[in-house]
């Protein structure tokens, strides 16, 4: 099998590979850029793993023109941007300790034990410069099967970075195959590493769930986690039942999903942008207001994020004509300014008369006129 791709065939990608292959050494792409393009989905980096130190590929690609930032020079990576394009170059590596992500590595000349260092084996896939596969580990059958599978002993790939655990299962939201199911002795190393996952920085945490949930349909990934323990140790409180529902009803938003999830998400260190987006569709949830209202009070995309999560937690059906009037809301215009009631209303009497006017003009469903309201 061999890979294919506008990215491969780059000039400056092309012109690197030959640099690299003049000077006697490897050039192989490796990881995400391979998977995606034998999956043919979209290419958005492109690593590539060499037999050469890092100081030698910075030398022989600043001799051929090319712009060379060390981005991770300690772990034998540097950025070699070639007409444009940028790639990260790592020598290959092989562990000689682990200890979560202060892996004590040495650089090696063989691809195999490089590969033996990856997560999973549809990650540990590689090519050349002409698209033929190097498969060292025999990932390629697991990835045809869409089978997300741990490199070796799954129990140590996790006690060497606890965010494979969540990796694990963001990995089969996007790439398992939903019918085979999630891969059960990756599952029960999770299981009984889940508590690994509190030596984890929330803000790793956070990033791998906004990266699961923004998956076509993470639903049963989610599910797995909450069998698996992981779910709760990674977001306590949290309950994946209102999930399937959710998907089902198009929010196919990441932070709405979160939000039905529930839990102590400000735990995640999110932005503060999308801790208040959750905050919104959490509590308009629980609210009595119309379809029309949260278009008015929220804009079309948040209220029909909360028209979706409603339905899904109260597992009801979404409301007749619900869009039209989130539509109708989103785009009204209170008539009314505070400057026309001032002379008559001052301080907290003036605002209590502008919402006490606003409530009016929405349940009439925006149809009351400035004059109607004033009158």
């Amino acid at each position: 099998m061999r890979v294919l791709g506008e990215w491969l065939h780059h000039p400056g990608t092309q012109a690197l590979c030959a640099t690299l292959a003049a000077g006697g050494f490897q050039a192989l792409f490796v990881g995400g850029c391979v998977r995606n393009a034998l999956l043919a989905e979209p290419v958005n980096d492109i690593d590539m793993a060499t037999d050469a130190r890092p100081e030698i590929v910075s030398d022989l690609a600043k001799r051929a023109g090319f712009r060379v930032v060390p981005t991770g020079i300690d772990h034998g990576t540097v950025t070699v941007i070639a007409q444009g394009v940028a790639h990260e170059v790592t020598t290959f590596r092989q562990d000689v300790d682990t200890n979560g992500r202060h892996a004590v590595v040495r650089y090696s000349t063989l691809v195999a034990d490089d590969a033996a260092r990856r997560d999973f084996t549809m990650n540990a896939l590689y090519a050349r410069a002409n698209g033929e596969v190097v498969d060292p580990l025999g990932g390629l059958p697991d990835l045809v099967a869409r089978r997300v599978r741990f490199v070796g002993n799954a129990d140590l790939r996790i006690t060497e970075d606890y965010l494979r655990i969540l990796r694990f299962f963001r990995f089969f939201a996007w790439y398992g195959d939903p019918v085979q199911g999630v891969d059960a002795e990756g599952l029960a190393a999770c299981a009984a590493h889940s508590a690994g996952i509190a030596t984890l920085s929330r803000e790793r945490v956070g990033a791998e769930f906004r990266k699961l949930l923004s998956a076509p349909d993470p639903s049963l990934a989610v599910a797995s986690m909450a069998q698996a323990g992981v779910l709760a140790a990674a977001l306590p409180g949290a309950n994946a039942r209102a999930l399937p529902l959710v998907v089902h009803f198009g929010a196919d938003s990441w932070v709405a999903r979160l939000a039905v999830l529930g839990g102590e998400v400000e735990t995640l260190r999110l932005s503060r942008g999308d801790l208040a987006a959750i905050k919104i569709i959490r509590e308009e949830i629980g609210s009595l207001r119309s379809a029309q209202e949260l278009g008015y009070r929220h804009g079309q995309k948040r209220a029909e994020q909360v028209i979706r999560c409603r339905a899904a937690m109260l597992e009801t059906e979404l409301p007749e004509n619900w869009k039209a009037d989130v539509a109708k809301g989103a785009a009204a215009v209170f008539p009314v300014k505070a400057a026309e009631l001032i002379e008559a209303y001052q301080g907290k009497a003036l605002g209590e008369q502008l919402r006490c006017l606003e409530h009016r003009w929405i349940a009439s469903g925006f149809a009351l006129t400035k004059a109607e309201l004033l009158g």
